[in-house]
Order: C-alpha cells, then sequence, then structure tokens
C-alpha cells in the first residue's frame, strides 16, 4: 500500500475533537489495518518522519505509536531498513485448507485508485439466530430521557439528601460484609423491609424468605423462565405486551402465544384456554400500554384455571403505587391460594431507574430454589444499595416519596391531558391514563404510528408508537404512547405543541 493511501486513509478516520488523544486513535487504526490485511504481512509502513508530516501531528507521537506496535508484535524494526508489518496469522489448522489468502486479499483495484476497500465483515452474520432475532425485534431507545419519553420518573425530585446521607452512614465504618458478593435472595434487611411494605400497600402475602432481590424486571422474569420452563413449552402473554419482556421471552426459547386483551385485561379465547400454557405473563394492576385493570372475575377465573392445569402466572405489577383518583389496587397474588403466582416488581419507576434493583415474590416451596439458582447465575452484588434502600423503606422516605411523586405525576398527567383535548377535542381521544407514568393518544385507523414517532424525534420529541407492542403490527390500532412524569410542568404543553406539529404534517390532521 502507498504512503499516499495509508496517510489519506488515516486523516479520514483521525477524530481530533472527540476527546480521545491522537495517539491512542492512531494505535488503534494501525492495529486494524495490520488485522483486517489491509496492510499486508511484510510491507512497509511509512516513516515516522513522513507519516507525521503528512498527518499534521507531532512526530513524537507516530514513534511512540510504532514503539508500542513493536511491542505489541504488530511490526518489526530493523535499523537501516525500516519497520515491516509482521506475519501475525495463525498457523494453518492440520487437515483444514487455510481460505484466508481468498477471504482477505487485498482489494489492488481500490489501492490504485487512492483508496481503501470499505469492510465487508457483518456482524450479525456471526450471531446466532435468536441473537439476530432479539436485535431484529429490539425496541430499546438510544435516548432515555426528555419530552415524552414513556416509563421514565423524574429524577430531579429523588430526595438526594436522604439518601446521600444512608450513603455516608455506610461508608463512615468498615463494613467489608457489604463490598462482596450478596448472599442467595439479597440481604437480608431489604427483604424484610420489602416484606412489611408489600403486606400494607399491595396486599401481598409473603415473608423475607419468599423475596428474592434481582436488578430489575427483566432478570426477574428470565430467573422465573429459566426456572419454572424449558425451551419449547409455551408462554401466554398480554397482546400488547411490554417489548422487553417480549425480547426476555424469545431468546429463552419458549414459544410466546399472544392474547388479545379487552376491557377486563386478558382475554384467552376458547381455542386459547384449549391449550393450557406453562406459564402466563400478566400485568393486572395496570396493562401495559393500554393501562386498563384486571377484573374481579377475570382475576378468580385466570387464578383457577392455572390451579387446574398447574400452570404458572408471573405477576408484572407495573405501575402499580401511580394511581390519581383511586387508591393502589390489592395484587393478584394477594387472591393466590394455590401458590400459582410469581410476583415481580422494581424500584426503577419509583425512585429511580439507575437505582437497578428489584425483587421477585415466589411461593414458599420456591423460595430456597430461587435464592440458590439467582446466587448462581448472576452472582448478585450492589449489598451497600440494598442497605441504603433497606433504610430508605424502613425510615418510612419510601412512602413518603411515592406519595409527593403521586400528586406530581397527576398534575402533570392531568396538563397534557388538557393540552390534548384543547387541540384535538374528541378527534384523538387520549386513554389509559388513570395510572402510571403515561398515556396512549389514539390516532386516526390506518394512520402510520411509526411515522408519526420520527416526524416528532426529528422535531426532538420522544414518542413510542403502539404498534410495536402488539405481536403483528401491521394489525394492530395506531396510537402513541406519551410519557408525562420527566417533564417540567412548563414545558409540557410547549412540547405537546410540537408533538402536534409532527402529527398534523405526519398525517395530514386538520383540527
Amino acid at each position: 500500500m502507498r504512503t499516499s493511501v495509508l496517510s489519506d486513509w488515516l486523516a479520514q478516520r483521525l477524530d481530533r475533537g472527540n476527546g480521545q488523544p491522537v495517539y491512542r486513535q492512531l494505535h488503534r487504526l494501525l492495529q486494524q489495518a495490520i488485522l483486517s490485511r489491509e496492510l499486508p504481512a511484510g510491507s512497509k509502513v511509512p516513516s515516522s518522519r513522513l507519516l507525521a508530516q503528512e498527518l499534521g501531528i507531532g512526530r513524537n507521537t507516530v514513534t511512540q505509536v510504532y514503539e508500542q506496535l513493536v511491542l505489541e508484535g504488530y511490526v518489526s524494526s530493523a535499523t537501516g531498513r525500516g519497520t515491516f508489518v509482521s506475519d501475525t496469522a495463525p498457523d494453518e489448522i492440520v487437515g483444514v485448507p487455510d481460505q484466508r489468502s481468498k477471504a482477505h486479499a487485498p482489494d489492488t483495484s481500490a489501492t490504485e485508485t487512492g483508496t481503501l476497500p470499505p469492510s465487508s465483515s457483518d456482524a450479525r452474520r456471526t450471531l446466532s439466530a435468536r441473537g439476530a432475532q432479539l436485535l431484529t425485534g429490539a425496541g430499546v431507545s438510544r435516548r432515555q430521557w426528555g419530552a415524552f419519553m414513556p416509563g421514565v420518573p423524574d429524577v430531579t425530585k429523588f430526595p438526594s439528601r436522604v439518601w446521600s446521607r444512608l450513603h455516608n452512614k455506610y461508608w463512615r465504618r468498615s463494613r467489608p460484609d457489604l463490598l462482596t458478593y450478596a448472599p442467595g435472595g439479597g440481604l437480608a434487611a431489604l427483604r424484610q423491609a420489602l416484606a412489611d411494605y408489600l403486606r400494607t400497600s399491595r396486599s401481598v402475602r409473603c415473608t423475607p424468605g419468599q423475596i428474592i432481590i434481582t436488578t430489575g424486571i427483566h432478570q426477574s422474569v428470565d430467573l422465573a423462565v429459566r426456572l419454572l420452563s424449558d425451551p419449547g413449552d409455551v408462554i401466554w402473554t398480554e397482546d400488547p405486551c411490554y417489548w422487553g419482556v417480549r425480547s426476555v421471552l424469545h431468546v429463552s426459547g419458549l414459544q410466546s402465544r399472544p392474547i388479545a386483551v379487552d376491557a377486563e385485561g386478558i382475554n384467552p379465547s376458547p381455542d386459547d384456554l384449549a391449550q393450557p400454557p406453562k406459564l402466563m405473563l400478566v400485568t393486572p394492576s395496570h396493562q401495559y400500554p393500554l393501562g386498563m385493570v384486571m377484573s374481579l372475575a377475570r382475576r378468580r377465573m385466570l387464578l383457577e384455571y392455572a390451579r387446574q392445569h398447574q400452570c404458572w402466572i408471573i405477576e408484572d405489577d407495573y405501575d402499580s403505587e401511580f394511581r390519581y383518583g383511586s387508591r393502589p389496587l390489592a395484587s393478584l397474588q394477594g387472591l393466590d391460594t394455590a401458590g400459582q403466582v410469581i410476583y415481580v416488581g422494581s424500584f426503577g419507576k419509583t425512585l429511580f431507574p439507575g437505582l437497578r434493583i428489584g425483587y421477585l415474590v415466589v411461593p414458599e416451596a420456591l423460595a430456597e430454589s430461587f435464592a440458590t439458582a439467582s446466587a448462581e447465575l448472576y452472582r448478585e452484588g450492589q449489598l451497600l444499595q440494598q442497605a441504603m434502600l433497606a433504610d430508605f423503606i424502613a425510615e418510612g422516605h419510601f412512602v413518603s416519596h411515592i406519595r409527593k411523586m403521586r400528586a406530581l405525576y397527576g398534575q402533570r398527567r392531568q396538563t397534557i391531558l388538557d393540552a390534548a383535548a384543547h387541540r384535538y377535542g374528541e378527534a384523538l381521544p387520549a386513554v389509559g391514563g388513570d395510572a402510571g407514568l403515561h398515556l396512549v393518544l389514539q390516532l386516526p385507523d390506518g394512520s402510520d404510528d411509526r411515522l408519526v414517532a420520527a416526524a416528532a424525534l426529528e422535531r426532538n420529541i420522544i414518542v413510542r408508537p403502539l404498534s410495536g407492542y402488539y405481536a403483528r403490527p401491521s394489525l394492530a390500532p395506531s396510537g402513541l404512547l406519551i410519557g408525562y412524569a420527566c417533564v417540567p410542568d412548563e414545558q409540557i404543553v410547549p412540547a405537546f405543541d410540537t408533538l402536534a406539529g409532527a402529527i398534523d404534517k405526519t398525517l395530514h390532521f386538520e383540527t
């Protein structure tokens, strides 16, 4: 490769404004060129003086990079002759033809034109089928904050002074027992505090020993699925449902059977009931994302069906603490007399997502198995955080914070409801806003909510298309999930006006 070609290639990739030292960038780029054989073995690299001159950087920088590459074996230096690329390819495996010369042969035509050939590697080709499926259906957003990101609480209102005091309490004296791996199930003090809270606030029937501390809903569901099912087993999921849990189920090897929901929650048809699943995953207190509450009749039917057919029910108590105009509802687990319900929850919405602490409440007969499996699979830690959270709950700060945030979110909910009604009246109704941190703005039938969400993002507004939560998006109703919890009061109306502009332009909508 000619010096000018290499210099041009390096110059295009050096970014002096990204904060990373030029030394590290140059070192990484030369490594990449050697490993990909764009700088083939035996080729001579430019002198440090020439390369520094062509790249406009200090010669000492290039010299240091070359010296490091020599130490790492990428190049070799001979006095009076120069620096040459070493042959770093592994020896040919006996009995296996070496295809490297064909697969990595340099593109001479590209070299002649003065440019390096583009890389043809595609990371997804190396993934397993379930890995590729996970990425294809991934719904995670690159942005996790701002109007109108669903499911994100207002972390600026978190009582940081109290949290800081609890943090300092445990760091003032040495506590090596809080800096090691967590015991099976998690810290005893947190399990006790949680049991007391869940019994009084959610009517969950449990002892501290039935609680397993996890990093959140995803891990809780993953653990339950691993211990209670085998690949190929069937699990009922609500349709629509949370895309993150759907991804966990996909990679677990389960057969997910979407069950439609109605005004009373999950609504299995006679055909569905004729084929009992191994597991069911439901959100009875606040269906996600539509927001309805599972009726008592439907709850009792589901529990009796699970008892008769020995099914497990995973109850995701999503956003249950935030109800507006009524008290939080009792859990499905509290009605379970047969020990069929696995209750899962987290502190991501009630406190802050970065805390990464969740929990399961499992039937007593499963408690020891779940505790052992959790320690075996995940080697949990965060005992210091767990100790702080236990005190936070026991001292009453948790209940106080929820009460404060419920009032704040209720005000913001009403503000956005008023904004939507003022702009669209009944043309685009808002539904599912009686609880939680979001509502759904229904769009006209046949609308492409994904296009609307993309248009909103161009205006720096984050919303999620409702159709993406359905098993078959092409047949789903159209709507937008609008999160209001993390939007300051004074920004809600201006942000909604911006969103409305995206809606009107995309759908050619006239109010």
